[in-house]
């Protein structure tokens, strides 16, 4: 089956699209360049003959395989997104196909200091002999997520070639800004009407995700006493001192990012901002535990009220929001969604494996929203990086496993769901 797909042609066009988002607009998306995909996608579907395509103000793309089979079952979506990571440059990039690979270190030739190494991905052993994906030293590839766009539009592509394939009506959805946390925040749920969601952004062959972080944003803001500099003697507090004294009371070795793994939570200061009088911090607060993200608001409070006592006459604020939840809370409730996932992975000739994201996806706030959408893999590595790849062969048995999915939701209708 996966000799007949094209997904490497698409996705190696889909990369050369500049789509990053930007975490400081106010306007969404946040990017006016994402909009160039999106349309891209919309006229794509259009040729491919699915039905009732949409792309809306805000960039939403949304198409429908109809149902061919007679019997009522669930409709079904699946999800990536358009956007890239601010993190890295993803301006001009060059996917370059490494056929074959065999091992040995990927230089990537416009940085020969950016080396893919299976010492350094240990991933790579595994994928000796596939056809790797890279970029050319300078910027991101964008396999986050636009491996996950090739796959669905590559599905897309092969079900309405192979009717022959039975299947319940499947909508396809693209979304913006989902590297910025605001992936669904104005998704019309009723236009999309589904009832079940697969998003297609998770890394290893064989891996469905179905539980994430649960996550707050936090900022601490000191403020403090203006004086003149050459005057302020007994008299100045400075703000930005305060914030840099609170920064400095977080653990060094726990409750970080760079310490901990697996289920461990942590609170993380993204950006310092201010001035002498009032200085915030921004941090995110992550756990797999939504319980324990009370204590974690309560820690924090307790060392910024530790920075005041010791400078009298400042004060502080803080401010928590929350922007998404594990979606096992969801997922619990439906465990035949994740099921199916397995079963179709085996069907294809995988071994599945359930995981775990220390991150969000759209499908964390798609659960909640009432769409329960775990996350399955896609193949994209090394994501937010220069040396971010993918294995054509990964993407080929993410569509194998798609087509063994909309088969096996065609034969649960309502009643036995």
């Amino acid at each position: 089956m996966s000799e007949k797909y094209n997904v490497a042609e698409r996705f190696m066009r889909y990369v050369q699209i500049d789509t990053a988002s930007d975490p400081s607009a106010i306007t969404f998306p946040s990017s006016a360049k994402q909009r160039h995909l999106a349309q891209k996608l919309y006229d794509e579907l259009l040729e491919i003959g699915i039905d009732d395509v949409q792309i809306d103000e805000w960039s939403y793309v949304i198409g429908t395989i109809r149902a061919n089979v007679s019997h009522a079952a669930p409709t079904i979506c699946f999800c990536s997104h358009i956007d890239t990571a601010p993190d890295c440059s993803g301006t001009n990039v060059k996917p370059i196909l490494h056929q074959n690979y065999s091992g040995e270190p990927i230089i990537l030739p416009d940085d020969p200091t950016q080396v893919l190494s299976t010492k350094e991905h240990p991933y790579l052993l595994q994928k000796i002999g596939d056809d790797i994906i890279t970029a050319s030293g300078h910027t991101l590839l964008g396999a986050d997520d636009k491996a996950g766009v090739a796959i669905i539009m590559e599905l897309a592509a092969y079900l309405t070639n192979h009717p022959e394939i039975p299947h319940g009506d499947i909508r396809i959805l693209f979304t913006p800004d989902e590297e910025v946390g605001r992936g669904v925040e104005r998704l019309d749920m009723e236009k999309l009407n589904a009832d079940f969601g697969y998003t297609l952004d998770g890394g290893p062959l064989g891996d469905i995700e179905d539980e994430t972080f649960s996550a707050d944003g936090a900022s601490v803001t000191f403020f403090g006493i203006s004086a003149h500099p050459g005057y302020a003697k007994g008299k100045m507090i400075n703000a930005i001192k305060l914030a840099s004294d609170f920064v400095s009371l977080l653990p060094k070795d726990s409750w970080s990012p760079e310490t901990t793994e697996n289920r461990e939570g942590f609170v993380h200061p993204t950006s310092i901002e201010g001035f002498l009088e009032k200085a915030t911090v921004n941090l995110i607060i992550r756990d797999h535990d939504t319980q324990l993200l009370d204590s974690y608001h309560q820690r924090l409070d307790t060392l910024a009220k530790q920075i005041v006592a010791a400078n009298p006459g400042s004060r502080y604020q803080i401010h928590i929001q929350e922007q998404y939840r594990n979606m096992k809370e969801i997922l619990k409730d439906v465990p035949f969604v994740a099921d199916y996932a397995e079963e179709a992975m085996r069907k294809a000739g995988l071994t599945p494996k359930r995981a775990i994201i220390r991150g969000g996806t759209d499908g964390s706030r798609l659960s909640f929203m009432g769409l329960p959408c775990p996350n399955i893999f896609t193949g994209e590595m090394a994501i937010h990086s220069k040396l971010e790849y993918v294995s054509v062969q990964d993407m080929n048995k993410a569509i194998d496993t798609l087509v063994e999915l909309v088969q096996i939701w065609q034969r649960h209708p309502w009643t036995q769901v």
